[in-house]
């Protein structure tokens, strides 16, 4: 989750002036309402982040530097927390192949029965580590006993609907509010746990190192409802520092 979109950099005068010029149209109602919105298209994410951006002009350099984010989507449920699990500190080649390893040892596809009626050793043998297949087992059973509901997060406040998830087994803060930003959309999700965004904000605000997660968790503050924008963009501004000389590790 480090590199940045690809897209055309502006100096921060000319977003600034876009961001004036954008228009309120019917599309964009959800967006630009109070509540939380759903960042389910690129062009609903850059409405939002238009809207961030009026919020608070501190982030045009990081526009100026990463350019506009490209919004990154994961399909919802079992399958999309499995892959986010299955990439807890992988690279990201690394975590798509064994992914795909998973996927083909549980003949095609990585659901809760598939994963349940699994050998632990097929699993460990297509790359998983063991907790990760003990993780993975323990959601597959809690979601088919009925204790959680993938499909009842859609409905709760950013939040709340990450303290829900954490009930499953192995499942931590970041991962479920990973799991919020990118196989849901919402867009007032926020991870002060990931080391990238601890990075872009202590090199977007100068503070003397990364910011710590209840230092940035405070700074985030500010971009409610829009938390999860703010996160793409940070993210985004992470990967454009990787790649100059001297950046942050």
């Amino acid at each position: 989750m480090t590199r940045p979109g690809e897209c055309l950099t502006l100096a921060p005068e000319s977003i600034r002036s876009h961001v004036e010029r954008a228009t309120i149209s019917a599309g964009d109602a959800a967006i630009l309402d109070e509540s939380e919105p759903r960042l389910s298209d690129q062009s609903g994410f850059d409405a939002a982040l238009d809207r961030l951006l009026a919020m608070d002009d501190r982030l045009l350099p990081l526009v100026a530097v990463a350019g506009r984010p490209t919004l990154r989507r994961r399909a919802p449920g079992f399958a999309g927390l499995a892959a986010i699990v299955i990439a807890q500190q992988l690279s990201v080649a690394a975590a798509r192949t064994i992914e795909a390893r998973t996927r083909a040892a549980l003949g095609g596809e990585i659901t809760p029965q598939a994963v349940r009626a699994a050998d632990p050793a097929v699993l460990r043998a297509a790359g998983l580590s063991t907790p990760k297949v003990r993780t993975l087992t323990g959601i597959a059973a809690a979601l088919e006993g009925g204790s959680v509901d993938l499909g009842a997060v859609e409905t709760m406040e950013a939040d709340a609907a990450a303290t829900y998830l954490t009930r499953l087994p192995g499942i931590g803060t970041w991962t479920a509010d990973i799991y919020l930003l990118f196989c849901l959309g919402r867009g007032d999700a926020f991870a002060p746990g990931d080391l990238a965004l601890q990075v872009a904000a202590g090199e977007a605000f100068g503070l003397p190192g990364r910011a710590s997660p209840q230092g940035l968790a405070a700074i985030a503050e500010d971009w409610r409802p829009l938390r999860g924008v703010a996160a793409h963009l940070l993210w985004a501004y992470y990967g454009a520092l990787r790649t100059r000389p001297g950046a942050p590790a």
